[in-house]
């Protein structure tokens, strides 16, 4: 498929799992990716592998500088900008009563401020026809035991999409949320080991977690014509865990 041919992407948090395989997705479709994140090597890697349609710029989301210099390497190299997956997230385990003011900084400073700016510095380049899509989670919706910070960024990432799908009105660009579940990305099967999974995978009625081509098809789909009537929605990818 060619849904996405000539357009530009921008992916954060794209050298490696969800983002690493939407990117892939998109220019399997067509498109031209900037890929976004903090490690040099793993954007080097995933550049390496994605082709000459890939694009590597090093940064992080919570810093606005970084964000400058992304946008400015996709004015210079392709004038415009198509898709935006803003997908850079942070989240860690803390049970209330533990809770500190660093963890949630850091937790809100990238999933919903750097989910700001990255939107907000990216609106210049794009033009009607534009898709933007944030990177969710099922515990946005359920809640997880310890991820208080996480699971209310998530919740917050929500709501920007119905707030700016209205503050878009008549723009001819769309906002979307796509919200995975347990995904079974390199750094989620190390931090679970075998055990883990298999818990994550017990608690949706299909019984396994995602692969992350999964959730890139999915991302592929918001971006593309095909979801051309889509905006403000929440495309729950979850397995069914957060729908029962």
């Amino acid at each position: 498929m060619n849904r996405l041919n000539g357009k530009t992407a921008v992916v954060t948090g794209g050298a490696t799992g969800i983002g690493r395989a939407a990117a892939k997705r998109f220019i399997e479709e067509g498109a031209f990716v900037f890929l976004f994140g903090r490690r040099q090597e793993a954007l080097d890697a995933a550049v390496a592998d994605l082709g000459p349609n890939a694009r590597a710029v090093k940064g992080s989301v919570s810093d606005q500088a970084d964000l400058d210099r992304l946008y400015a390497a996709v004015k210079t190299e392709r004038g415009t900008l198509d898709i935006v997956f803003a997908n850079a997230g942070a989240g860690s385990p803390l049970k209330l009563g533990e809770i500190t003011a660093s963890h949630i900084d850091e937790t809100f400073d990238t999933n919903v401020k750097g989910t700001i700016f990255t939107v907000q510095k990216a609106l210049p380049l794009m033009a009607e026809g534009g898709s933007i899509i944030l990177t969710g989670s099922s515990a946005g919706t359920t809640g997880a035991p310890a991820m208080s910070a996480y699971s209310a960024s998530k919740a917050a990432v929500r709501n920007l999409a119905r707030t700016w799908a209205e503050e878009l009105k008549g723009t001819g660009i769309r906002v979307n949320v796509l919200s995975p579940g347990a995904t079974a990305t390199d750094l989620a099967k190390e931090a679970l080991g075998e055990e883990g999974q298999k818990v994550f995978a017990s608690m949706t009625p299909l019984q396994r977690m995602a692969d992350p081509s999964e959730i890139g098809a999915a991302a592929a789909f918001l971006a593309s014509p095909d979801g051309s009537f889509m905006t403000a929605s929440e495309l729950a990818v979850d397995g069914g865990l957060a729908q029962l």
